[in-house]
C-alpha cells in the first residue's frame, strides 16, 4: 500500500508557499524527504540549511492515500503499519482507528467492518513531535537529558533531536512500510526459535504465538464460530522446520501457543568473523487447518530419530496437545490447508559475557562457543538522519567497510533505533558480532505509564524480532544513563523521581529473559557490574573514556589499563570531497558559517586544535588543516587501541566511537557520511590486525608487545633496531619468539637498543616476518628533526584483469611518516588499498587505487593527494 500517497501539512509555522500544497509523498519516507523530493526545501546536509528547516518538526502533517478493496471472504482484515514516526492518528473513511506514539513499534489495526467494498480513504495525521515532546516533559516532570529538545519523553529516535555529531531534524512520516493484511481462522501473531548447543546435538525449542479469528458474536475459532476461507473448527497443527528436520505439534481448540522442540544432531557451530564459519539454518514454521497425521518420526534427508515431545498451552499450559515427527509437507495434504507460515534463519552457538568478580575487578569478556574473543569493535550509529533511505547494499556497504578495518563487532548504540533486518541478516552472513542497546542515551527516562507502557511494547515487539540472529550476542539496558546518574549530578536534580534504574535492572532483564533467555544481558554501557562500584571504574567492567579528547591528550590512553572499553574516539573532520560538497563558504575555514553548523561537539573546534599542538603545528591553509585534523584523529585512535591490546587478556576489547556518520560533519567516524573511508579507518585496520607488533612503555623502559590473533602460533625471530632518521641501523638485537594462537608476549627492548643518543632523529623498530611492523619515535613529530619527505613516485594503469585504477609506487629518500594517498579529491567514488606508512630512506610503498576516472594519474601524486606527517613539522 505503497502508491498514491500525499503529503500537506495541517498547522504549525508553516511557510505559505508549502501550506497550500499537496506534495506527492514516498512511502516508506519523511515529511523532509517528501519536501525536498517536491523541491520545496533545500537538503538540510548542505550548508546552514540544517536551521532553516527547523520548523518542520514544530508543525503537524496529514499522509493520505485511497486504496481499492474487494472482500476475499476471510474473517479478519488488519492493518499493519511497521513504522510511524511518531505522534500520529490512524484514519479510515474518516473514522479514528488507531493513535500511535511510538516509533520503534509495529502496529496492528483491525478494521473488520470499516472497509468499503470498492474505493477506500486512509489519512495519518502526525502530530508536531516537538511540540508532543515538550508537553510529555512537562506532564511527566522534567528529567535530565543532553541537547535541546527533551527527546527522553517520547519514544522516538533521540538522535532525530540532534546530537554532538548529528543534525536536528525531527521529522515525521511513515518511515517503514504499511500492508493490509487479511487472515482467516488462526495465524502466526509470533514465533520464537530459541537455539540451545547441548554437546553434539543443537537444539530449537520452537515458541508460536498464536491468534484465533473472532467472529461477530465474539466467539474463537474453535469455540463455536463459523471459520474463513480454509478454516476448520477442529484442532490445528503447528509444524516446524530446521533444515531438514521436522516436528509439529497438535494444538487444540482454545489453546493459543505451542512449544516445537526440534533437534539439529552435530550441527555446524556459527562462529564470528576471524574464527571460523557462518552456517545458517533455514527454519519454516506453519500451521494448518486440522490435526495432520499419525506419523511417528522426524526427519533428517527423510530419515531421522524421533525427537522430544513438545508441548502447547494457553496462557500456561493447555493439556492435550500431541506431537510427533513428520517429513516436511510439500501441501496440504492430509493436514488440512497451511493457513500461514514464517520463515527465518538461525545459527547454532553459544554466548556469555562474563562480568565476574578476580584478582583486579571485574572482568568484561565475550565468549563465544567457549572461545574468549578480544573484541575489535566500533559503535553504530544510524547511517542516516531519515532512516528509511538506508538500503540493503548500504547496509552491505558500511559492514564491508568495518570488515576492512578488521571490526569483528558492532555496537547499535541506544540514542538511534533497531535497525532493520536487513542489517542484522549482514552480519549473521558475514560473522559480524552485534550488541544492541535498548533505546536509552544520556539522559534520565520516567518509569511511570504512558512511557512505560510503551517501552515494554516496543521491547516486546524488537526482542522477538532480533532474537533470532546468532550475530546478536548482548543486550544492553541503555547509553551512558547509569553513569549519567551517578556521577553527571543527576541524583540531586531529579530529587526522588524515577529515572529509568527499574527498567534497567527490572523490566528489561526480565522480558529478555522471558523472549530470549540464554542471550546475555547489561545492566547499562559502561557497566561496571554492579551498583556499589563507579561506572567510570576502569578495573571493573566496560567503561567509556571520553576524559582523552574532552581534557586531556591521547598519549594519556596509556594511563589506564581498562578491563573493556565500549566506547572511545578522537574527532576529525569528513573526507575533502564530502566536506566540498557538503559546504560552500567563501572562505572555507575552519570557523566559518557552514563548518560551525557541520561540527556539533561542544567546543569541538578548540578540542581540535589543543589535542592537534602537542603533536603537530597548526596550519593556516584549509586543506593542510584538514589533513592535520585527519591524521591526528587516526593517530590518537590507534594508540590507544594498540594500548588496549597490549593488555590482553587483563583488557579484553575495544569498541571505536564510531564507525559511521549519518550525514557529512566533522566527528569520530572513521566512515564519514557520504559513505567514504577517512584515515582513521586504515589505522583500525593497522591496531585491529589480527598480528600485532607494537612498542609501549612498561616498567619504566619499553617492551615489544607481539599479539596473535590467529589459530595458529607464531614463530619467529623478533628484530629490534634503533635507526637513525637517515637510515643507518645504531643498534640491533634479536630475539626467539614464539606466540601461540590468542596470545600475547611482552618482550623487553633491551637498554642497548633503548637507549636513545639523539632522541629528535632516532627510532625504534620491532619487526617479525610477515606482520606489519611496530615502530616508537621518542619524541612528538613537532619536537623531532623530521625533515621535508623526499618522495619519487610513479604512476600505472592497473593490469588488465585487475579492474579500473592506478598502481601507485612512492620510494622515500628520506624517513616519510603517515604517507597517505587522500584520493577522494581526485574521484569521490575511488578507493585505495593502503594508508598511513612509514617509510624509511629507500624503502618504496606500493598504493592500489580503484577508479573510473581515466587520465587523472598524476594528480594521485600532487601534493594535494599525496600528503605525509612530515609536512605538519617544523
Amino acid at each position: 500500500m505503497h502508491a498514491g500517497w500525499s503529503l500537506r501539512s495541517t498547522a504549525g509555522p508553516v511557510p505559505p508557499e508549502i501550506a497550500a500544497v499537496d506534495v506527492p509523498a514516498t512511502v516508506p519516507g519523511t515529511v523532509h524527504t517528501d519536501l525536498m523530493a517536491a523541491g520545496l526545501i533545500v537538503d538540510p546536509y548542505l550548508d546552514a540549511n540544517e536551521h532553516l528547516l527547523a520548523w518542520i518538526g514544530q508543525a503537524d502533517w496529514s499522509y493520505t492515500s485511497t486504496f481499492d478493496w474487494q472482500p476475499d471472504g476471510h474473517d479478519r482484515h488488519e492493518l499493519v503499519f511497521a513504522g510511524l514516526d511518531t505522534v500520529a492518528t490512524v484514519l479510515l473513511n474518516g473514522e479514528v482507528v488507531a493513535e500511535t506514539r511510538n516509533q520503534h513499534r509495529t502496529y496492528r489495526v483491525a478494521v473488520d467492518g470499516r472497509l468499503r467494498e470498492g474505493s477506500n480513504d486512509l489519512e495519518v495525521r502526525f502530530g508536531s513531535p516537538v511540540a508532543y515532546a515538550d508537553a510529555q516533559s512537562l506532564a511527566l516532570g522534567y528529567r535530565p537529558h543532553v541537547n535541546h529538545h527533551p527527546y527522553n519523553a517520547i519514544r522516538k529516535m533521540a538522535c532525530s533531536f540532534g546530537w554532538d555529531w548529528g543534525l536536528d531534524t525531527a521529522t515525521s512520516g511513515i518511515w517503514k512500510p504499511v500492508t493490509l493484511e487479511s487472515w482467516s481462522s488462526v495465524r502466526l501473531a509470533a514465533v520464537r526459535p530459541v537455539v540451545t548447543v547441548d554437546g553434539a546435538r543443537g537444539v530449537v525449542d520452537v515458541h508460536v504465538d498464536l491468534e484465533r479469528a473472532v467472529a461477530s458474536g465474539g466467539a474463537g475459532f474453535g469455540a463455536g464460530s463459523e471459520p474463513g476461507v480454509g478454516g476448520t473448527a477442529g484442532p490445528v497443527t503447528v509444524r516446524a522446520t530446521v533444515g531438514d528436520v521436522t516436528q509439529e505439534a497438535r494444538v487444540e481448540p482454545g489453546a493459543d501457543s505451542a512449544v516445537v522442540q526440534v533437534v539439529v544432531d552435530d550441527p555446524e557451530l556459527w562462529w564470528p568473523r576471524g574464527h571460523g564459519g557462518q552456517p545458517l539454518y533455514d527454519v519454516r514454521v506453519s500451521v494448518t487447518g486440522g490435526a495432520g497425521g499419525d506419523a511417528s518420526r522426524a526427519s533428517s534427508g527423510g530419515d531421522g530419530d524421533g525427537v522430544d515431545a513438545t508441548r502447547a498451552s494457553s496462557g500456561v499450559d493447555a493439556p492435550g496437545a500431541e506431537a510427533s515427527g513428520t517429513e516436511a509437507p510439500t501441501g496440504g495434504g492430509s493436514a488440512g490447508p497451511v493457513l500461514d507460515e514464517w520463515s527465518s534463519r538461525i545459527g547454532f552457538r553459544t554466548v556469555e559475557v562474563q562480568v565476574d568478580p578476580d584478582e583486579v575487578g571485574t572482568s568484561f569478556r565475550v565468549v563465544v562457543n567457549g572461545e574468549p574473543l578480544w573484541i575489535k569493535g566500533a559503535n553504530w550509529i544510524p547511517d542516516d538522519a531519515f532512516p528509511h533511505r538506508i538500503g540493503r547494499d548500504r547496509y552491505r556497504e558500511r559492514i564491508e567497510q568495518a570488515e576492512f578495518g578488521n571490526v569483528n563487532l558492532l555496537r547499535v548504540w541506544g540514542g538511534g533505533i533497531f535497525e532493520a533486518d536487513d542489517f542484522y541478516e549482514l552480519c549473521d552472513e558475514r560473522g559480524m558480532l552485534t550488541w544492541q542497546d535498548f533505546l536509552f542515551a544520556c539522559a534520565a527516562y520516567a518509569e511511570e505509564d504512558p512511557l512505560r507502557g510503551e517501552v515494554e511494547a516496543e521491547v516486546r515487539d524488537n526482542v522477538r524480532r532480533l532474537m533470532t540472529h546468532p550475530s546478536l550476542v548482548l543486550w544492553t539496558g541503555n547509553n551512558e544513563n547509569i553513569w549519567g546518574h551517578d556521577e553527571w549530578g543527576w541524583e540531586r536534580r531529579l530529587d526522588g523521581a524515577t529515572w529509568g534504574l527499574g527498567y534497567y535492572l527490572d523490566l528489561l532483564p526480565a522480558l529478555v529473559g522471558e523472549l530470549d533467555p540464554g542471550r546475555p544481558y547489561a545492566a547499562g554501557s559502561p557497566w561496571s557490574g554492579s551498583l556499589d562500584v563507579a561506572q567510570s571504574d576502569p578495573d571493573h567492567g566496560s567503561v567509556h573514556l571520553w576524559e582523552q579528547w574532552n581534557r586531556k591528550d591521547y598519549p594519556t590512553y596509556r594511563d589506564v589499563v581498562p578491563r573493556f572499553v565500549a566506547e572511545f574516539g578522537w574527532q576529525g573532520p569528513p573526507t575533502w570531497s564530502a566536506m566540498t560538497r557538503a559546504i560552500h563558504d567563501e572562505p572555507l575555514t575552519p570557523e566559518s558559517p557552514g563548518m560551525i553548523v557541520h561540527q556539533k561537539a561542544m567546543q569541538g573546534n578548540d578540542k581540535l586544535t589543543d589535542g592537534l599542538l602537542a603533536h603537530y603545528r597548526l596550519p593556516d591553509e584549509i586543506e593542510a588543516w584538514h589533513w592535520a585534523m585527519q591524521l591526528n584523529q587516526a593517530n590518537a585512535v590507534q594508540v590507544a587501541l594498540e594500548h588496549f591490546r597490549s593488555h590482553a587478556p587483563r583488557c579484553m576489547g575495544a569498541v571505536v566511537w564510531q564507525i559511521n556518520d549519518c550525514w557529512p560533519v566533522t566527528s569520530w567516524a572513521a566512515v564519514d557520511g557520504d559513505g567514504q573511508r577517512k584515515p582513521l579507518l586504515y589505522a583500525m585496520r593497522h591496531a585491529f590486525a589480527d598480528r600485532l607488533v607494537t612498542i609501549q612503555p612498561r616498567d619504566g623502559g619499553l617492551a615489544a608487545v607481539v599479539v596473535n590473533d590467529t589459530e595458529e602460533a607464531l614463530v619467529g625471530p623478533l628484530t629490534l633496531r634503533r635507526v637513525a632518521y637517515d637510515g643507518r641501523v645504531l643498534a640491533s638485537e634479536q630475539v626467539s619468539l614464539t606466540v601461540a594462537a590468542r596470545d600475547t608476549v611482552t618482550v623487553p627492548v633491551p637498554s642497548t637498543v633503548a637507549e636513545f643518543g639523539a632522541p629528535e632523529s632516532e627510532l625504534l623498530v620491532a619487526s617479525v616476518e610477515g606482520v606489519t611492523r611496530g615502530l616508537w619515535f621518542p619524541v612528538e613529530p613537532r619536537d623531532s628533526a623530521l625533515a621535508a619527505a623526499s618522495l619519487s613516485t610513479s604512476v600505472t594503469a592497473l593490469a588488465e584483469g585487475s579492474g579500473a585504477g592506478y598502481r601507485v609506487e612512492v620510494t622515500a629518500g628520506s624517513l616519510v611518516r603517515d604517507l597517505a594517498l587522500l584520493v577522494d579529491k581526485v574521484d569521490p567514488a575511488a578507493t585505495v588499498d593502503e594508508m598511513l606508512v612509514t617509510l624509511l630512506p629507500g624503502e618504496t610503498a606500493v598504493f592500489t587505487v580503484a577508479s573510473d576516472v581515466a587520465g587523472v594519474g598524476e594528480e594521485l601524486v600532487s601534493g594535494r593527494v599525496l600528503r605525509t606527517a612530515n609536512e605538519l613539522v617544523g
